[in-house]
């Protein structure tokens, strides 16, 4: 199978990228030209993903009219708004009647909306489909090598299997495939984090993972995002 869909996380606040968005929210910050979420959504569509599910909280009108309906980039947007941002897989939660179309089950990649990573999304199409046609839901997730400020890394990955508590551990990055199946049971509206699904999957042997080690980014405060554009610029 080839992926068909895709989430963007971007209902954060933003809190350590203050000043700049108090009146801008942060995934339309822009390095190298244009915003963040652009290059996910360039990205995205480069691989052949038709349909971006978008979440929104803080200030996601100017999400929505700066992006629109996505034909630009031979894309569909579709937006989950959230009258406050409800984390990960709260906004996963809320967002699966645009995830699934007529009720069926999806393998999707989600990634944070403040990330900045050249990562070819066509490479997970293989681990798509292995998800799939799992009898139980698992994930896939793209773990890097750990940057300075989490030097402790995540989860531990050899053999392309994450677990827990072995060696080498690495960072994750931000960038996931998840079956729509994990969320349906849970309530929508509410506040809930991921982290306790991702650790409960790989406890239970179902996560899978591998290494990029390419250029990736997690943008979290000014300082990060202008030496950012400063890379970008210089390519």
């Amino acid at each position: 199978m080839s992926l068909k869909k895709a989430m963007i996380f971007a209902a954060g606040r933003g809190e350590r990228m203050r000043p700049l968005t108090d009146a801008c929210p942060k995934p339309l910050l822009e390095v190298g030209g244009k915003p963040l979420i652009v290059w996910q959504i360039e990205r995205l569509a480069r691989a052949g993903i038709q349909t971006i599910v978008i979440n929104h909280a803080w200030l996601g009108e100017q999400i929505e009219a700066a992006l629109g309906n996505g034909s630009r980039w031979h894309v569909q947007l579709r937006y989950s708004a959230e009258h406050e941002a409800l984390e990960t897989a709260g906004g996963i939660v809320q967002a699966l009647p645009l995830l699934e179309d007529d009720g069926a089950s999806e393998v999707f990649v989600a990634v944070s909306g403040d990330v900045y990573a050249n990562f070819d999304y066509a490479a997970l199409n293989a681990r798509a489909a292995a998800l799939a046609a799992l009898p139980e839901p698992g994930m896939h997730l793209v773990m890097v090598p750990n940057p300075a400020f989490h030097p402790n890394g995540d989860f531990a990955l050899a053999g392309g299997i994450l677990a827990l508590d072995k060696e080498p551990r690495f960072t994750f990055g931000n960038i996931g495939l998840y079956d729509t199946r994990m969320f349906r049971e849970l309530p929508r509206g509410t506040r809930r984090a991921l982290t306790p699904y991702y650790r409960e999957t790989i406890a239970r042997a179902l996560a899978t993972g591998e290494l990029y080690e390419g250029l990736w980014e997690n943008v979290g405060t000014p300082a990060q995002l202008r030496e950012l554009d400063r890379r970008l610029r210089e390519r």
